[in-house]
């Protein structure tokens, strides 16, 4: 009778445990569900943490618990906890695809890919169907620069139906550093697939989209036939001119080549038949995105012109929307509609009163315009921006539509998990400033994936700040503010501190009343981080020789001479002076080209910035790595920064592209 009860007993704990073993992975569910808030996934993880625990006191070895407990360690940047459990749920349970799984991830969160791969494959020894597994052979191979090989395990994935954002954001890492040399219709649907997919830094794969491209018009060949009918029906090209830009001289020889086309039909026609309004419409857009970059011909620009005047006449004659659309298709694939002398009259309708199709090309050549040139109004520093003629207003640069992909945290945890420092004294909010914001990708996505930040991010560029203040209001993010460099030099000077500063571009010579690194020192109090990079941009030997000429003739930054100074370097391009520059993602608009040769970055600023760091006293070098994302060991490199500091004669580490984190001591 006793036996019976002990194995009734022993029943009714298995029981009790295999339900609260349920409810802890629904728990855990629900902790990395991307549509819960990061304080609700916090809180999901702490459900589950409840539920585990009482199955582990119910069943001390139940390796299942041991295994999720290690995973919930895991997210909460508990590695060493974590390897512990995946460990001894293995030893409880050996061979278990799911551990040898959690090992991998766990061995990816430490730094070593390598070994991580080892443990994926143990898993797929265990478990030859584990996406999970053969997803992190994926990762493992990425992080190990075996790009090609990644990406084909990611496209395997994607065929077997793994549809992860994971997947899709690691493929178009790979695709980055894809060579393409022949034409490969399984690469056109990758690319095809990857712009479509919504939640993707679009913006990063211009180059995979431009090569493929050239490869499919053969633009290497002079004799290659370009049909314009062809193009107008290329799904890849079309999506390309939509959502990146191309940094490829034969590929923007072919978008010229094709408006071209578009505008010379139109004239012997007087109509643009709808067989051509997609293309003609991403054209547009991508025309817009370059800053209006690409050549045109004289006889093209006099055409353009009189479609632009001819739209003036049919709004002074009260024509309907219907039949302007043509031709703003047009007006749209050579110059700002904003800047046009029927704007006022086209603000009439709101962009929700035209075609669908339409919105796009209208909201990037007139609606957003105009909302940004509002922003602008809002600071003292608008006359250097807005004082110049109507269609040489600076444009924002880069050219980003979308925030990369990111799993939400914070940056407790991040502080925690990748520099290995105590947090438990910070505030509830950390504040940020990003300094050389830029356009605000990098300073959104901090606001957007870290949910114990207020984001301050800095630019010189008023069309810079007007552009992220009206995405980041787009894309309802409240917990960042972009301003010029006076505001934040006040803000400091009024003896407010950060917990994090990012360095980004590095200001420029003109603005000579600001020390990057007095405000850096200002701004930081005691354990505060600064993260930056030993290397500057812009320094081709094409952006020297562009600079000298720009001084020798007293140049300005029109759109006129960046269009000419452009002209001149593409038809030279094979010159060993230029050939650089033409790799450039900034050369292929105004933007870029207007910073890196009108107002490129002050290397004197990172030096006293290196120089105040180097500083042992009151800085640290906690963290190091070098351009390929890997870890290295930081006594060497302080001991570097130090020595240049001091003046020695040592290789300069400002030229070996290192990303650095120092720690304020006090």
């Amino acid at each position: 009778m006793q036996a019976k009860h002990h194995i009734q007993e022993s029943r009714s704990q298995q029981a009790q445990a295999a339900r609260l073993l349920l409810q802890a992975n629904l728990a855990y569910g629900e902790s990395n569900s991307n549509g819960l808030s990061h304080i609700q996934r916090l809180k999901a993880r702490q459900e589950c943490r409840g539920y585990l625990d009482q199955v582990i006191a119910l069943e001390p070895g139940n390796a299942v618990a041991l295994g999720l407990l290690g995973r919930v360690e895991m997210d909460d940047g508990q590695l060493e906890k974590a390897h512990t459990l995946f460990t001894a749920s293995l030893n409880a349970q050996p061979g278990q695809a799911q551990q040898y799984a959690n090992l991998g991830y766990w061995a990816l969160k430490t730094e070593r890919p390598a070994l991580a791969e080892q443990h994926f494959l143990q898993a797929l020894n265990c478990d030859r169907q584990s996406a999970a597994a053969f997803c992190g052979v994926a990762h493992a191979k990425r992080l190990q620069g075996q790009f090609d090989v990644a990406y084909l395990h990611y496209r395997k994935l994607l065929e077997a139906g793994a549809e992860w954002d994971s997947v899709y954001s690691g493929m178009l890492t790979c695709a980055q550093h894809l060579a393409i040399n022949k034409v490969d219709s399984d690469l056109a649907l990758d690319a095809i697939a990857l712009l479509k997919h919504e939640g993707l830094p679009h913006q990063e794969i211009g180059r995979f989209a431009g090569s493929i491209i050239r490869q499919q018009y053969d633009l290497d060949n002079p004799q290659a036939e370009i049909l314009l009918e062809a193009a107008s029906e290329d799904e890849l090209l079309i999506l390309a001119l939509q959502k990146t830009l191309m940094p490829d001289p034969a590929v923007e020889e072919l978008i010229v080549m094709l408006r071209r086309a578009i505008l010379a039909e139109v004239a012997q026609t007087v109509d643009l038949r709808d067989d051509l309004q997609q293309l003609s419409l991403a054209i547009a857009q991508y025309a817009d995105r370059t800053g209006y970059a690409l050549a045109a011909e004289d006889d093209e620009e006099r055409l353009a012109a009189a479609v632009n005047d001819s739209l003036k006449a049919q709004f002074v004659m009260g024509e309907a929307q219907e039949a302007l659309i043509g031709s703003l298709m047009i007006s749209a694939m050579y110059g700002a509609l904003f800047h046009q002398d029927f704007a006022v009259q086209l603000g009439q309708w709101n962009l929700v009163d035209w075609p669908l199709a339409l919105q796009p090309a209208l909201a990037a050549s007139y609606y957003h315009r105009a909302e940004e040139e509002g922003i602008k109004q809002c600071f003292d520093e608008k006359a250097e921006e807005l004082c110049l003629n109507k269609t040489d207003v600076p444009q924002a640069w880069p050219a980003w539509s979308k925030l990369a992909y990111r799993a939400e945290s914070s940056l407790k945890s991040l502080m925690a998990i990748e520099l290995g420092l105590a947090t438990d004294k910070l505030p509830d909010t950390l504040r940020i400033m990003v300094c050389g914001a830029q356009s605000g990708q990098r300073a959104m996505e901090l606001a957007s994936y870290l949910a114990d930040v207020e984001v301050i991010a800095v630019d010189e560029s008023l069309a810079n700040i007007a552009k992220a203040t009206r995405m980041a209001a787009e894309s309802e993010i409240s917990n960042i503010v972009f301003w010029p460099w006076s505001i934040a030099q006040q803000f400091v000077a009024d003896g407010h501190q950060v917990h994090w500063v990012e360095v980004g571009r590095l200001p420029s010579p003109a603005m000579t009343e600001l020390s990057l690194a007095a405000l850096v020192n200002s701004a930081s109090g005691s354990g505060a981080i600064v993260h930056l990079h030993t290397a500057i941009a812009e320094q081709t030997a094409g952006d020297q020789q562009m600079r000298k000429l720009i001084a020798e003739h007293s140049l300005q930054p029109t759109r006129s001479t960046l269009r000419q100074l452009r002209r001149m370097v593409l038809t030279n391009r094979q010159d060993a002076t230029w050939k650089a520059l033409v790799s450039e993602d900034d050369f292929y608009s105004l933007g870029g080209c207007r910073d890196r040769w009108f107002r490129p970055q002050d290397e004197a600023q990172l030096k006293d910035l290196m120089a105040m760091v180097s500083n042992e006293v009151e800085w640290k070098l906690i963290k190091a790595r070098d351009e390929d994302g890997h870890s290295l060991a930081t006594r060497p490199v302080q001991t570097q920064i130090q020595a240049e500091a001091l003046g020695s004669e040592v290789q300069s580490v400002m030229g070996q592209n290192l990303s650095v984190y120092f720690q304020r001591r006090r």
